[in-house]
């Protein structure tokens, strides 16, 4: 059975919790870090061929039997954590999930254009909405998301973080799902782990020239308002190799690049992923 590195276990997840049940039972790893928060995640190693659920959801693990699981923005508290193996036994650990503040923003007197899309963007913008949902959700064969370090994709000032949110004229907006790193235009943008590249596109209404990575257990990494696209749809990548560059194009203040990830559809904070603080 394949491990994670012990790089990745001491680096990553300083906090482990195991639970072993009797051999006719399942068998149940949970492995978190001190981010086992809102907007982190977890990653659980159990039996091959079993199921685990979290929330009223079910999830399937990989071949080697780890799976990662997102936690969302808003979720806190004491959750419990079942893993049901081929046989149908079932093991449960509770799990403790910090909550977070996140800095909330209010901002009045706008017209209201600028608050609400014009109806004649709205279909594209429902398009263009799926296409992204869907690359996301395609999901290929690819053990990166647990081999890897993540690393930084950009280098530059933090001007906005996860979590965050504005309210418009008393509207509120939909909360920030990436970190911003600010950096002049045609910085180069660098993948922060292996991956596979499913979708790459030049001018989406809202975040511009988009690039979306894979890299594998339902884990991927967006890239918005880039200025220059390297590489194409379907294109393996290295950790390292060069992707794209900075820019401005989308509805964006300015040249900066917003890194988001999510995680079996769960939006979740890019910077817990990451092997050093914030720069």
């Amino acid at each position: 059975m394949m491990s994670i590195p012990l790089k990745r276990i001491v680096r990553i997840f300083p906090l482990l919790f195991i639970c072993f049940m009797n051999q006719s039972a399942a068998k149940l790893m949970v492995v978190t870090q001190k981010a086992a928060v809102s907007g982190g995640y977890l990653i659980v190693q159990t039996e091959p061929g079993s199921q685990v659920e979290f929330k009223d959801r079910l999830y399937q693990v990989d071949p080697d039997g780890y799976l990662a699981i997102g936690i969302g923005r808003d979720v806190a508290g004491l959750h419990e954590l079942a893993a049901i193996d081929r046989a149908g036994q079932a093991t449960s650990l509770e799990v403790w999930i910090d909550s977070r503040s996140f800095n909330i923003q209010r901002v009045s007197g706008l017209p209201s254009e600028l608050v609400t899309p014009p109806q004649s963007v709205t279909d594209r913008i429902v398009r263009e909405a799926k296409a992204v949902n869907s690359a996301r959700a395609a999901g290929n064969s690819l053990n990166f998301w647990r081999q890897e370090q993540f690393i930084w994709p950009a280098q530059g000032r933090i001007s906005g973080v996860y979590g965050s949110q504005r309210y418009y004229n008393e509207i509120p907006g939909s909360p920030h799902w990436g970190v911003d790193i600010a950096s002049p235009t045609g910085s180069p943008v660098l993948a922060p782990a292996g991956g596979i590249v499913v979708l790459a596109e030049a001018n989406l209404y809202f975040s511009g020239g988009t690039l979306v990575l894979d890299h594998g257990g339902g884990l991927s990494s967006s890239f918005l308002h880039l200025s220059k696209l390297l590489v194409e749809v379907g294109q393996a990548v290295a950790q390292g190799q060069l992707l794209a560059e900075i820019g401005s194009s989308g509805r964006a203040t300015g040249p900066h690049l917003d890194w988001r990830m999510n995680l079996h559809g769960e939006r979740i904070d890019a910077v817990l992923w990451a092997d050093t603080p914030v720069p």
